[in-house]
C-alpha cells in the first residue's frame, strides 16, 4: 500500500512540475506573501522582531493556494475519462486518495520552504523567538492538510475545476470564519468559545503563539480524517451499481459514519484535556514555572482564583479570555487541589456583581465598540480575584493586558506575562496572611541573638532599664520558638578585652557615648546570626520592649520565608511651584511609576532620613536622585549599610531639565559623592554618549522663511543609551531576563581596584565600545553644525560602566569622626516652650553616639549612574516611541530589589518571556536593503523551481498505467 501511495504522489508531483503552472503558482504565492509581510503588515513600522506578519494572513492565503492545487485532482480525472479506469483497477481508493493528498502537501511544503529566508532575516534584525516561528510552520502544515482534505473531497464530487475551486474556497472560508472575531463578537463567551473550537483560524492562532496543544493538532487531524473518509467513500460508491443494493454498500456507509462520528466526538471530548501541550516559546512563558509551584507548595489553606469575564466585551479582549482561563486552570492542576478556579459573568449574576463591587472594588470598564454602521459603549468585566483567607488581590484590565500601537489606526492587544501577575498576587496574599501568624514557622535553621552590652552599673540610666525589657522579650521568644531561637548577653568590658578586640575587628563595634562631652563609654550592640549570615539589630529611638520587638522581628524576617519585605524609598523633594514662571520652571522629578512598581511585591515606606534614622523594619534602602543630602541623611544610609543592608542609589552629577518646550542640563549636587568615593565608587563629572541609542521625541529648532520653528522629531539621541547584548548582564544576575535597557543622561562609573579588591563586583550595565563622554551641558542636538549625529563626536571611544554592584565588607564613612547624631552643645535653636513636654517619653529616648564602623560581608551597594532614567517623565518619553508603556527601566529597578532581597522566584518568573522584541537600531536604516534581499531570495527560489520544471519536462511523464505496472499489477 505504501509503495502504491508513493507512486501516486510522485505521478501527481511530476505532472504538476511538467507545466509552467508550477512556476506561476510558487511565484504568485511568494510575491503575495512578501507584499503582505513588508507592506500590508508594515513589518519595519511595527518595530517588533517577530515573524507574525508572515503568518497573519496565512489561513486566508492557504484557502486560495490549496483550492488551486486540489481543484484539478479529481475533476481533471473525470474530464479526461481516466476516473473510470481508476475505479475499475484492482487498487484500493485509499491508495489514490492518500497519494494525491501527500502530493498536495509536498507542494505546500515546498512553497513554505521558500519563505524561510523571511524569519532568518528577522533573526538578523532583532532578538527573534524561534519557538512561535516553528509553531507557526507546524500550524500551517496542519491547516494546509485540513484544507487539502476538504479540496480533494469537493473535487471528487465535481466535473468542473472552476466549480471545485469556488466550492472549496467557500467551504474553507466557512471553517475560517467560524472562529474569527467577526462572528464570535456577535455572541457571548460560551458560544464564542464553541465557535472558536470549530474555527480553523482560531486554532491556527493558538499554535502560532508558540504552544503545540494536542487539542489543536487533533482538530486538524479530525478534519483531515473526516474529509478523507468521505473522499474514499465517494470514490468507492462510484464503483457500485446504482440499480442494486448490496450488503457491502451498507457496511461501507456504517463504517464511514462511525469513523466520522469518532473523529467528531473525540475532538469534543479532548477539549477537557489541557495538559498535553508543548511550550516552544523562549522562557516557556505559557507554562507554569517551578517558581510558581514553589509558592503553591507553601499554601496551607484553599486559595481561590476567580475570573470575572463578561460575555459581551471588546473584540480585541475576547480572544484573551480563553488563554487566561486555560492558565488559571493550570494553577488548579499544578496545586494538587489547593487552588480552586472559578469563572463568572457578573452581568448574569447580580448577587456576584454586588459582592465584586462592594467587597473587592471590582467595577466594569467601559469599552467603545464601533463598526461601519454605528458606535456603542459596552461595560465589560476583565478581572481576576486571588483570595487566601481574609487577604485578597484584584488584577484588573491594566494589570493583565498590554496595548501596543501597531499602526496609526490599529492596536495590538495581548496578555502581558499573566503568570507573573497572578503569582505575584498569590505571593502577596500568602505572605500577608502568614504575617499575622507565627514568625518561627518560616525559619529553616536556628538563629542566635547576641547582645554585646555593658553591665547595668556602666550603662546610662535609660539603657539599663531598656536592657531588662530586652531580656524579657528574649525570654518570651525563646520559650515559643520550639528550639529555633536562642540568645546570650556578652559584656565586653575591661575584664574581657579579647571580646572587645574581636567585635571591633569583626563587626567594627566600639564603645559608645551618651553625649558629645560625656567621658563615660559603654557597649550596646546587638546582632542576629543564622549560620554565616549576620544582621545587626539597631537600637530603637524609643527605648522600650515593644520597639525592640519590632526591630528584632524585622531582622528575623530576613531569614524567614513567607513575609513581605519592606523597602524604604528616598526621592528628592518636589520644588514649590512659582506661579510667575510656570512656563519656564520644571515640575520636579516624580517617581509615581517607580512607587507603583515596587509596591506590587513589597511594603514601601518613605525614607526622609532627616533624623539620621531609618524605620526598624526596613530590609532595603532605595535612594533615587538624591539632592544635597545632609550629614544625618548620609549617616542613616551609612549605618544601614554597616548593619549588613543593601543600599541602591541612582545618582549623577547632572540633571536634565525638561519644561517649557525646552531641554537643558545643569549640574546636580547629590551630597553622596564623598560617601561613594569612600567606598571605592566614583561617579565621573561627565555624561556618556553612545551611537547605540534609542530614538526619542526631542524638540528641534529649524528655520523656515526667516522664522525659527520648534517641533518634536523622532531622532537618534546618543544620551539615551541602548544597553543590550554584552553590555547587559541578563543571565541569572541583576538584569535577569532583560534583553535591553535604556539609561538616560548617565555618567561613567569608576571603581577603586584597591578598595574593592576583596569584594564581589559586578558591572552589570555597560555601553558599547564606540561610546564617548562629554562635559558639555548642551544636550539638544545641533544637526546643522554636527551633521546627522547632532553632537560633536568624541575622540576617545571606549566602554563605560553605567551600573555596578559591590558586595562585601565596608568601613564606615564616619569612622573616627564624631557622629552627626550628637547634639551640638552650642545649639540655641531649641524651643523653651516645649521643655517639660512628654517628659516620660523623653526619659525613654536616647541619642546614641556610637558609630558602627564595619559592615558584615552581606552589605551591598548598587549604583545606577543616572538621575533621570526612573522618572515618570523620562519613562513616558520612551513609551511614546514604543507605543506602549516602556517598563524595562522599572523592571531593572525591581530586579535589583528582588535580587538584593534574594527573592529569586519572582525574578525568574518576570524574566520568562521578558525579552526585547524590538528591532535593532540599524534595521530601520537599511529596511529597503533587507526587503529587496528577501525578494532576491524569492527570485532565486523561483529560478530553482524553473530548472526543476525544465528537468522534469525533459523526462517521460508517469502515467497511471506505469504506476500500476510498477506496483506489480
Amino acid at each position: 500500500m505504501q509503495r502504491r501511495t508513493n507512486l501516486v504522489a510522485r505521478k501527481e508531483i511530476a505532472g504538476f512540475f511538467a507545466s509552467p503552472a508550477a512556476f506561476i503558482f510558487f511565484g504568485a504565492f511568494l510575491v503575495v506573501t512578501l507584499f503582505v509581510f513588508f507592506w500590508v503588515e508594515k513589518f519595519f513600522a511595527r518595530n517588533i522582531s517577530d515573524a507574525r506578519p508572515l503568518f497573519e494572513w496565512m489561513p486566508v492565503l492557504l484557502i486560495f493556494l490549496v483550492s488551486a492545487l486540489t481543484m484539478r485532482m479529481w475533476s481533471e480525472e473525470k474530464r479526461a475519462g481516466t476516473l473510470e479506469f481508476l475505479l475499475t483497477a484492482p487498487v484500493s481508493p485509499v491508495d489514490f486518495v492518500l497519494g494525491k493528498f501527500f502530493a498536495c502537501m509536498g507542494l505546500v511544503a515546498i512553497a513554505l520552504l521558500l519563505t524561510l529566508p523571511v524569519p532568518f532575516t528577522v533573526s538578523l534584525l532583532g532578538n527573534l523567538d524561534w519557538g512561535p516561528v516553528w509553531g507557526a510552520y507546524i500550524a500551517t502544515l496542519f491547516l494546509a492538510g485540513a484544507y487539502t482534505a476538504i479540496g480533494l473531497t469537493v473535487s471528487a464530487r465535481s466535473d468542473s475545476q472552476i466549480v471545485s475551486l469556488i466550492t472549496t474556497v467557500l467551504v474553507c472560508t466557512l471553517f475560517y470564519l467560524l472562529g474569527s472575531d467577526t462572528v464570535t463578537q456577535l455572541f457571548g463567551n460560551t458560544l464564542s468559545e464553541f465557535f472558536k473550537m470549530l474555527g480553523s483560524g482560531s486554532r491556527f492562532s493558538s499554535i502560532t503563539r508558540g504552544v503545540i496543544d494536542f487539542r489543536d493538532l487533533y482538530y486538524y487531524l479530525s478534519i483531515i480524517g473526516i474529509f478523507l473518509c468521505l473522499n474514499v467513500y465517494f470514490l468507492e460508491s462510484g464503483r457500485w451499481d446504482r440499480g442494486s443494493k448490496q450488503p457491502s454498500h451498507l457496511r461501507w456507509q456504517i463504517l464511514v459514519t462511525l469513523m466520522v462520528a469518532n473523529f467528531a466526538v473525540t475532538n469534543l471530548w479532548l477539549q477537557k484535556v489541557t495538559w498535553i501541550r508543548i511550550d516552544l516559546t523562549e522562557g516557556k512563558i505559557y507554562s507554569i514555572s517551578n517558581a510558581t509551584r514553589h509558592y503553591l507548595d507553601q499554601l496551607r489553606e484553599p486559595l481561590l482564583i476567580r475570573g470575572y469575564f463578561s460575555a459581551k466585551t471588546h473584540p480585541l479582549l475576547a480572544p484573551l479570555v480563553p488563554q487566561l482561563r486555560d492558565l488559571i486552570l493550570e494553577y488548579e492542576v499544578a496545586s494538587g487541589g489547593k487552588v480552586r478556579a472559578e469563572f463568572v459573568d457578573p452581568l448574569e449574576h447580580p448577587e456576584l456583581e454586588e459582592e465584586a463591587g462592594q467587597k473587592y472594588g471590582i467595577k466594569p470598564v467601559p469599552f467603545q465598540i464601533s463598526d461601519k454602521y454605528q458606535a456603542s459603549l459596552v461595560n465589560s468585566y476583565f478581572d481576576v480575584l486571588v483570595q487566601y483567607g481574609d487577604q485578597y488581590q484584584v488584577l484588573g484590565f491594566r494589570d493583565l493586558v498590554e496595548v501596543r500601537s501597531a499602526t496609526e489606526t490599529q492596536m495590538d492587544v495581548e496578555l502581558q506575562n499573566p503568570e507573573y501577575e497572578i503569582t505575584r498576587s498569590i505571593k502577596k496574599v500568602l505572605y500577608e496572611y502568614q504575617s499575622a501568624g507565627d514568625l518561627f514557622l518560616g525559619l529553616k535553621n536556628r538563629v542566635r541573638f547576641t547582645a554585646y552590652v555593658s553591665s547595668d552599673s556602666v550603662l546610662p540610666e535609660g539603657l539599663a532599664g531598656y536592657r531588662q525589657e530586652i531580656a524579657e522579650v528574649l525570654d518570651e521568644l525563646e520559650g515559643r520558638s520550639s528550639g529555633k531561637f536562642e540568645y546570650r548577653f556578652v559584656d565586653p568590658d575591661e575584664n574581657n578585652r579579647a571580646v572587645a578586640m574581636e567585635i571591633d575587628e569583626q563587626y567594627g563595634f566600639r564603645p559608645m557615648r551618651a553625649g558629645l562631652l560625656d567621658p563615660e563609654t559603654f557597649y550596646f550592640h546587638m546582632i542576629l546570626e543564622n549560620g554565616d549570615q549576620v544582621v545587626q539589630v539597631p537600637v530603637s529611638e524609643y527605648l522600650d520592649g515593644n520597639a525592640f520587638r519590632r526591630s528584632l522581628e524585622a531582622a528575623m524576617k530576613r531569614y524567614s520565608s513567607g513575609f513581605m519585605r519592606t523597602v524604604a524609598l528616598h526621592t528628592p523633594p518636589i520644588p514649590a511651584a512659582n506661579p510667575y514662571m510656570q512656563q519656564m520652571q520644571s515640575s520636579g522629578k516624580r517617581f509615581q511609576l517607580l512607587r507603583e512598581k515596587l509596591q506590587e511585591n513589597h511594603i514601601l515606606v518613605p525614607a526622609n532620613m532627616a533624623n539620621g534614622l531609618l524605620p526598624e523594619d526596613v530590609d532595603l534602602l532605595f535612594v533615587v536622585a538624591p539632592r544635597s543630602l545632609s550629614d544625618r541623611q548620609v549617616f542613616a544610609m551609612d549605618q544601614f549599610l554597616m548593619k549588613g543592608g543593601t543600599v541602591i542609589v541612582s545618582t549623577s552629577p547632572y540633571e536634565a531639565v525638561i519644561g517649557g518646550g525646552s531641554l537643558s542640563a545643569s549640574e546636580y549636587e547629590s551630597g553622596l559623592t564623598k560617601w561613594l568615593l569612600h567606598h571605592g565608587i566614583s561617579v565621573d563629572q561627565s555624561m556618556v554618549l553612545d551611537p547605540q541609542n534609542t530614538m526619542l521625541p526631542i524638540p528641534v529648532s529649524r528655520s523656515v522663511g526667516g522664522f525659527v520653528i520648534q517641533e518634536m522629531r523622532m531622532i537618534e539621541y546618543p544620551y539615551f543609551i541602548d544597553v543590550r547584548g554584552e553590555g547587559l548582564d541578563s543571565g541569572d544576575g541583576l538584569a535577569a531576563g532583560l534583553a535591553q535597557v535604556t539609561i538616560d543622561w548617565a555618567s561613567p562609573l569608576s571603581l577603586d581596584a584597591e578598595k574593592n579588591n576583596k569584594r564581589q563586583v559586578s558591572r552589570f550595565m555597560k555601553t558599547s565600545d564606540q561610546a564617548w563622554s562629554s562635559e558639555s551641558l548642551q544636550i539638544l542636538p545641533n544637526f546643522r553644525v554636527h551633521g546627522p549625529l547632532g553632537f560633536e563626536p568624541g575622540n576617545e571611544r571606549q566602554v563605560y560602566t553605567l551600573g555596578v554592584s559591590v558586595e562585601g565588607t565596608f568601613e564606615s564613612f564616619f569612622k573616627d569622626r564624631p557622629s552627626p547624631m550628637l547634639a551640638d552643645p552650642d545649639d540655641k535653636a531649641s524651643d523653651p516652650k516645649k521643655e517639660g513636654e512628654d517628659q516620660e517619653g523623653a526619659q525613654n529616648m536616647a541619642v546614641i553616639s556610637g558609630v558602627i564602623e564595619k559592615s558584615p560581608e552581606s552589605a551591598r551597594i548598587i549604583v545606577f549612574s543616572s538621575n533621570e532614567f526612573l522618572t515618570d517623565q523620562t519613562i513616558q518619553m520612551a513609551s511614546s516611541a514604543n507605543g506602549t508603556l516602556y517598563s524595562n527601566s522599572l523592571d531593572l529597578a525591581e530586579n535589583a530589589v528582588d535580587w538584593s532581597l534574594e527573592d529569586r522566584a519572582l525574578l525568574s518568573i518576570r524574566s520568562r518571556g521578558h525579552f526585547s522584541r524590538t528591532l535593532y537600531q540599524q534595521a530601520g536604516q537599511m529596511h529597503l536593503f533587507w526587503e529587496y534581499l528577501n525578494y532576491a531570495f524569492a527570485l532565486f527560489g523561483l529560478v530553482i523551481v524553473y530548472f526543476v520544471y525544465r528537468y522534469i519536462r525533459g523526462q517521460a511523464t508517469l502515467r497511471y498505467r506505469d504506476v500500476l505496472e510498477s506496483g506489480g499489477l
